[in-house]
């Protein structure tokens, strides 16, 4: 086959991997025609405007579609889009000796040279190039006004890079701010949008033939953080149209008209400019629903909205772009077809998609050999890409604050120590300490670090609760295959002491899910409405960021059995809403409700029958076996003397529950203490000598004689017979139900005739 000098490829974007390295991946077969082999240079020409990039060979997914897959920065070199053609032929560059930068913005960079010259290094750059640079986050551009020799040359280890002190004085048209590679996890969502406004503005042609308007307005929408300002500015920045940003409050003024006239001026620019972007971040706060404000200019701002996005005039080629995070507080007016024809949810991202982010966010970073990304992406549960940008950041400055006291802040860094600088994989995990998401900022729980193994005895219970709530999380699919439902919630009751919030505790470690934990009392307001509120929002959250566990402490402070109680009825209307949310209409999904409580008689019946709290986990106190396993966790680095026997203390303290038995043990150092510190001894003698302490089995005889245990006879077997009865109570549910379904598969079906209807019992 006879080799082609150029060929005719479609353009995509680049995967996040490659974004920055100056390459371009081209599928096998075309390389062949063009006689190439990876590293080979070629010339990229698109809309009057080449670019150069070194050519790989592209992944089997591309194999024979004709594409080549490019960043932001070399599409906007060759001035072309997603999805035009460009001609690529094989060039052959120069090694470089000198090459002279200009930054688009005035900047200061002490040693920049030396690190553009590792990062341009085996890149081909030519004269007028942009070039993007990521520096901890923030993307800086820089144009190549010179090189030396001309035309494309490729920098090495010594060649000189030079960075000009003045900035370009003509500011390059289209300097690429955001591109869609600079987006991780909104491949949907950044398709949808593409869709909406790339295509009429570009081909406005289609919709002739189908005989359709355009669509006229986007309205994205979603939590804090998620992306919805940065899909506007990519957007931006890869389509030729005229941009216009409106800050929603900025547009507001406080003289009469003014902030209609403001509004008249921004969509006549965007007519006169067309095509155009309209962007209005916040619209919420320009637009909210006019039976609500109180305000006058809100109203008459809303109205003037209304008619310029569908009046009488047309508008032409301007498509609005609307951002929000509380789509319900916009006017409905504004939320109909012909003004904001399709609304797009920019979520919570998943595994994936946070996988991506991190890929994104890391991309400048000097990363060490350790780092497993693949890891953080699995347990940042609820970050949204905010979130993951400020985990990057952080871990980059931990890495920074180690080398700090190795710099000399007046003078130049060594480029030996800027060599060594790397971001391990502690540095992520001091980073996540104190990064949190921010969805779920207020309710935001950080678990201690309690391991199953750190729970002495209760297996039988712990496993239960891995089935109930680590198996759903960790297992989807086996759950799915299987067509099984997952329990939607648990109850955990017992005598006081015996570590029931310390399993809820260890369940939230170990699931690796976000935890939201409620104390019973605090969700009761003396406000009307305000505790169905505040379980509303907590349930509102726990979906927003799943997987989530909410974890209710003395539940039965919240869900007392309704009927009963002698106040203005708050807590019945608080059971309600708890019933509504755990099986209302609103499938809770990748949401575990685990519930605690020394007083399960007081709970609302109607909250513990399967599909609400499906399992009643009875934590019964420890027997010698279990309180072996207790003491040795709670004396676990004390110094204990020979003489102690665990085994012996276990028999010693029967009835003793978990909390009785780590206030034995901390009676027994009380004493050890005690018994160090002699009367008149300074602090630093008694610190001197704390090596000798020994905890001796006379000091646990003494501990035992003071330390009684908390729970009764008589108390164990009332809540004996409790957790009996509610194992009968769940028993005679599930086969009543199962006897209804077996009588209803029996029965044949009746002629039709008038069935005499009894009124159902009374309660």
């Amino acid at each position: 086959m006879a080799e082609k000098s150029e060929v005719t490829l479609r353009v995509q974007e680049a995967y996040h991997r490659d974004v920055g390295r100056g390459i371009a991946r081209i599928d096998m077969e075309t390389m062949r025609q063009l006689g190439m082999v990876s590293g080979d240079i070629i010339e990229i020409e698109g809309k009057g405007a080449t670019a150069t990039a070194v050519v790989w060979p592209g992944y089997p997914s591309e194999e024979g579609k004709g594409v080549i897959l490019i960043d932001g920065t070399i599409r906007a070199n060759a001035k072309v889009g997603i999805d035009d053609r460009v001609k690529v032929r094989k060039i052959q560059a120069k090694p470089a000796e000198k090459v002279t930068l200009a930054p688009t913005q005035p900047i200061r960079i002490t040693g920049g040279e030396y690190y553009l010259q590792k990062l341009l290094e085996g890149r081909p750059v030519s004269k007028g190039q942009t070039i993007r640079v990521e520096m901890l986050g923030s993307p800086m551009t820089f144009v190549v006004t010179n090189t030396r020799p001309s035309g494309t040359v490729i920098p090495d280890r010594r060649t000189e890079i030079t960075i000009s002190d003045k900035p370009v004085s003509e500011r390059i048209e289209k300097v690429p701010r955001v591109s869609y590679e600079d987006i991780g996890g909104l491949r949907r969502e950044i398709g949808l949008v593409r869709e909406m406004i790339e295509l009429p503005l570009r081909h406005p042609e289609l919709f002739q033939k189908l005989g359709i308007d355009p669509p006229k307005g986007v309205l994205l929408y979603g939590p804090p953080g998620t992306g919805k300002t940065m899909i506007a500015k990519a957007v931006a920045s890869e389509t030729d149209a005229h941009f216009i940003n409106i800050s929603g409050p900025e547009i507001m003024s406080k003289y009469y008209g003014e902030s209609e006239k403001q509004l008249r001026d921004i969509f006549k620019e965007a007519e006169d400019n067309a095509p155009s972007i309209i962007f209005i971040d916040e619209i919420d706060s320009i637009a909210p629903k006019r039976e609500e404000v109180t305000g006058e200019v809100e109203r008459r701002v809303v109205a003037q909205l209304l008619s310029l996005m569908d009046g009488l005039q047309a508008r032409g080629q301007v498509v609005v772009v609307a951002a929000t995070n509380r789509p319900n507080a916009v006017d409905p007016a504004l939320r109909r077809g012909g003004r904001f024809d399709r609304e797009i949810e920019i979520g919570v991202p998943d595994k994936n998609g946070r996988l991506e982010i991190l890929h994104v966010h890391t991309r400048g970073m000097p990363l060490a050999g350790n780092v497993n990304l693949d890891r953080f992406a699995e347990i940042t549960h609820g970050f949204v890409g905010a979130d993951l940008a400020a985990l990057c950041k952080e871990a980059a400055m931990h890495a920074l604050r180690k080398i700090l006291p190795e710099i000399d802040i007046e003078k130049e860094i060594p480029s030996d120590i800027l060599d060594n600088l790397q971001i391990t994989n502690e540095d992520f995990s001091e980073a996540l300490k104190n990064v949190e998401p921010s969805a779920m900022r207020e309710v935001f729980v950080e678990v201690p670090n309690i391991k199953w193994e750190d729970v002495g005895g209760l297996d039988k219970v712990k496993q239960e609760l891995r089935e109930s709530v680590e198996w759903p999380l960790k297992y989807k699919e086996v759950f799915q295959v299987v067509n099984t439902r997952p329990p939607k919630g648990i109850l955990i009751f017992g005598p006081p002491g015996t570590g029931k919030t310390l399993l809820a505790k260890a369940v939230a470690n170990e699931s690796e899910a976000n935890f939201i934990s409620i104390k019973g009392p605090e969700v009761l307001s003396k406000y009307v409405g305000e505790s169905e509120k505040a379980v509303r929002e907590t349930f509102r959250k726990a979906r927003q960021n799943a997987p989530t566990i909410i974890f209710f402490d003395e539940i039965d402070a919240i869900a007392p059995t309704r009927g009963q109680s002698f106040d203005s009825h708050v807590t019945e209307r608080v059971v309600s809403q708890m019933l509504t949310e755990l099986d209302g209409l609103e499938e809770l999904q990748n949401v575990v409700v685990l519930a605690a409580t020394n007083r399960p008689d007081m709970v609302d019946t109607a909250l513990l029958r399967p599909g609400r709290l499906d399992r009643l986990l009875y934590i019964a106190p420890p027997d010698e076996k279990s309180r072996v396993d207790i003491f040795k966790i709670h004396l676990k680095g004390k110094p204990i003397d020979k003489d102690v026997n665990v085994e012996d203390l276990a028999r010693r303290t029967p009835h003793y529950v978990g909390a009785d038995i780590e206030a034995v043990c901390r009676e027994a150092s009380m004493l050890a203490i005690r018994d160090h510190i002699t009367t008149g001894m300074t602090p630093e003698q008694a610190k001197q000598n704390a090596d000798k302490i020994k905890i001796s089995m006379k000091h646990f005889d003494a501990a035992l004689k003071k330390v009684k245990p908390t729970t009764s006879r008589d108390m164990m077997h009332r809540y004996e017979k409790l957790a009996d009865e509610f194992a009968r109570l769940t028993t005679d549910i599930e086969e009543e139900a199962e006897e209804s379904s077996a009588l209803k598969a029996e029965k044949k079906p009746e002629k039709e005739e008038k069935k005499k209807i009894e009124p159902k019992a009374a309660f």
